[in-house]
C-alpha cells in the first residue's frame, strides 16, 4: 500500500522546475496526486502530494534533498490524512482597499468559530478608477456541521465595516 507524502517546494523561478520534480518523483515509483504551484515575486512556491512505495520513502527523500544543488529546496513530510473533514463546505470572497492585517482578521474571525481554511487565494492589484491597491481573497473553508451560519455571517459583516471591505460567505451546493 502506497504512502502519502507531502512536499513543499521552493525555488528562483525558471522553466523546467515542475519537469525536475516530477522526474524524481516518477524515478522513485511516485504517484502525482495533488499539487498547487504559483510564481510569486520571481520564486517558485509549491505543494505536491504524492503517494509513493513505502520502500522508496528513503531514497526519495534522499533524491529531493539532492535538488538543493540545483536551487530546489524540498521539504518532505509523511500525510496523515485522515480522509475529508466533516463540516460544510463554503466560499469566501472579499474585496477591498489593500492594508496590512486583512487575512490576519479575517483567519482570526474564521477560526475563533472553528472554521477551517481548505484553499485561499489572495492577490493585491491596481483599481480601475483611482489606481489605489485593491486586495482581493477567495477561500473555501469547511464550516462546523453546528455553527450558527447567520451568526458567523453578521461576524463578517461588522468586519467588513471595519476593514473597509466587501465579504461575502456563500454554502456551496
Amino acid at each position: 500500500m502506497p504512502v502519502g507524502v507531502v512536499l513543499s517546494v521552493l525555488a528562483t523561478d525558471r522553466p523546467g522546475l515542475v519537469q525536475r520534480l516530477a522526474e524524481v518523483v516518477a524515478d522513485h515509483g511516485g504517484n502525482w496526486v495533488d499539487s498547487s504551484m504559483a510564481r510569486l515575486a520571481g520564486e517558485f512556491a509549491g505543494i505536491v502530494r504524492v503517494d509513493v512505495p513505502p520502500s522508496a520513502l528513503t531514497g526519495l527523500q534522499a533524491a529531493l534533498q539532492s535538488l538543493d544543488a540545483d536551487g530546489i529546496t524540498v521539504v518532505m513530510r509523511q500525510s496523515h490524512d485522515a480522509g475529508s473533514q466533516p463540516g460544510v463546505l463554503a466560499l469566501l470572497d472579499l474585496t477591498g482597499g489593500d492594508h496590512p492585517g486583512i487575512v490576519r482578521d479575517i483567519s482570526a474571525t474564521l477560526a475563533g468559530v472553528g472554521v477551517s481554511i481548505e484553499d485561499l487565494e489572495t492577490r493585491v492589484f491596481p483599481g480601475s478608477m483611482s489606481g489605489e491597491h485593491l486586495f482581493s481573497a477567495k477561500a473555501r473553508v469547511i464550516l462546523p456541521e453546528d455553527l450558527d451560519i447567520e451568526r458567523l455571517r453578521s461576524d463578517l459583516e461588522d468586519l467588513a465595516s471595519d476593514l473597509m471591505v466587501e465579504i461575502s460567505l456563500n454554502e456551496q451546493v
